[in-house]
C-alpha cells in the first residue's frame, strides 16, 4: 500500500480519537449502550451498512473476550453486489476496553456466515471498506475505515495465510468451513507502536 494512504489513515484515526477524547469519550463509548453490554449481541443494531460501498460492520464480544486480551471486536465486511448479496468477511479487529486495537484476525465461515471467498477475491474488496455515513456515529465510521486502510497489507497477508492454513487440512473444503472446532484461522497482534 502507498505510504501516503497509510499516512492519511493514521491521520484519520488520530483525528477521530482526538475529537472523541476532547469530549471525554472513546470509540466504544459511541458504539455500546450506556445500560450495559450483552455478549454475542451486535452493536449497533442493525449492523452499520454503507449502501454505496457495500461496506458493513458490527461490534460484539464473547464470553471469553477478556481471556483473549480484548474487550471485543469489530467484524468488517463488504457486500459486493448490494445489501441483498452475501457478505464477504474481510477481517475482525480486536480492541481493549480503552478502544485500542489489539489484534487483527480472520475467522472460519461458520463464525460469520455470508459467502466464502478466497484470499484474492477477499483482498480485492478491501479498498471498498469505506463507511462514509453520519450514523450511527460519523467518527467511529471514519476511525474504523482508517484502521482497515492502515492495515490493508497486514489484512491481505492474514487472508492469504488463512487460505494456506485451510489448504493444509486433508479434508473437504466445504466440511472445513463448517467445522466448529476451527474458529480463528489467523491472527496478528497489533503493538501500540504500529498505530
Amino acid at each position: 500500500m502507498d505510504n501516503d494512504v497509510k499516512t492519511r489513515a493514521r491521520q484519520e484515526i488520530a483525528y477521530c480519537e482526538a475529537i472523541l477524547a476532547k469530549s471525554g469519550l472513546r470509540v466504544l463509548d459511541r458504539v455500546l449502550p450506556k445500560d450495559g453490554l450483552l455478549t454475542w449481541k451486535h452493536y449497533p443494531e442493525p449492523d452499520v451498512y454503507d449502501p454505496v460501498q457495500g461496506a458493513q460492520w458490527y461490534y460484539h464480544c464473547h464470553d471469553d473476550s477478556a481471556a483473549q486480551g480484548e474487550h471485543g471486536h469489530f467484524h468488517c465486511f463488504v457486500r459486493p453486489d448490494g445489501r441483498q448479496s452475501p457478505a464477504c468477511h474481510l477481517v475482525a479487529i480486536g480492541v481493549d476496553a480503552q478502544s485500542r486495537p489489539t489484534r487483527l484476525f480472520s475467522v472460519n465461515q461458520w463464525v460469520v456466515g455470508g459467502q466464502w471467498h478466497d484470499a484474492a477475491t477477499t483482498n480485492a474488496l478491501l479498498g471498498r471498506f469505506n463507511v462514509e455515513l453520519a450514523t450511527p456515529d460519523y467518527l467511529v465510521n471514519r476511525w474504523l475505515t482508517g484502521l482497515v486502510a492502515l492495515y490493508e497489507d497486514e489484512i491481505a497477508a492474514l487472508n492469504i495465510e488463512r487460505d494456506t492454513r485451510l489448504a493444509a487440512f486433508d479434508r473437504p473444503f466445504s466440511e472445513l468451513l463448517e467445522d466448529r472446532s476451527i474458529e480463528v484461522l489467523t491472527q496478528l497482534p497489533i503493538p501500540p507502536s504500529l498505530l
